[in-house]
């Protein structure tokens, strides 16, 4: 698939913010606001707290503005969610980091966080940070491709409830029968499935398409493949 099949990918936001340092702060903050939570997971996992790793993204948002990260990222040499791993590992290492690291109230924050975190998304079962970094990164690119059906699903002309269908996409919990489903929504459960079938298929196009935004057209594929075993892990 080509990146410019659909509008605004990260690694078009990326070039184009070679051409500013306005340009690369929207870059990046567009960026960030996207995949913050790999990186607060990665944190936590490395022994931070709820506020420190909150600190220590607010403080790689500044680090890589100012180093001018986004320059040096090419779409042909790597994925953004390695490049962004690498840079969160080597700020919590960085002592200069942690003596400088942006705290709230100290300053304007490059990125609005949430205060509350999904704690499921940490992941304790994994055995590393980067697995857990790996696993909230495919959870992240999972309910954008989710968030994105629900949008076309609600704008369609569809009869099935999208929370019905959203139940056969969570990978963390057993999707009720067909049978069950169908008779509380008084259709057939053969309906349900035909509805069921068309989005999957669908939300498989709009996972390629995120996938595709944070790796090159050659790694796509490789890369979706990554992501749904880091869940299984």
């Amino acid at each position: 698939m080509s990146q410019g099949s659909f509008p605004a990918t990260r690694w078009t936001l990326v070039l184009a913010s070679r051409s500013s340092p306005a340009a690369r702060r929207v870059a990046l903050e567009e960026l960030l606001s996207s995949y913050w939570k790999p990186l607060y997971v990665y944190a936590r996992h490395c022994g931070s707290t709820h506020d420190d790793a909150q600190d220590a993204v607010q403080g790689l948002c500044t680090r890589l503005l100012e180093s001018e990260f986004l320059a040096h990222l090419d779409p042909e040499r790597g994925r953004l969610r390695a490049y962004l791993r690498t840079a969160m590992r080597n700020h919590l290492a960085s002592a200069h980091a942690r003596d400088h690291a942006v705290k709230r109230g100290g300053g304007a924050p490059l990125l609005a966080i949430d205060d509350e975190v999904d704690e499921s998304m940490l992941g304790n079962g994994c055995a590393t940070p980067e697995a857990a970094f790996d696993r909230a990164w495919a959870l992240t690119v999972m309910q954008r491709a989710l968030t994105r059906l629900e949008s076309e699903h609600r704008t369609g002309r569809q009869r099935t409830p999208f929370e019905v269908i959203a139940s056969y996409f969570d990978p963390t919990s057993e999707p009720p029968s067909y049978d069950d489903a169908a008779a509380r929504l008084g259709i057939s459960s053969g309906l349900l499935r035909v509805a069921v079938h068309r989005a999957r298929s669908r939300f498989k196009a709009l996972l390629a398409e995120e996938a595709a935004d944070t790796a090159s057209d050659a790694e796509a594929g490789e890369e979706i493949g990554e992501l749904l075993r880091s869940l299984q892990s």
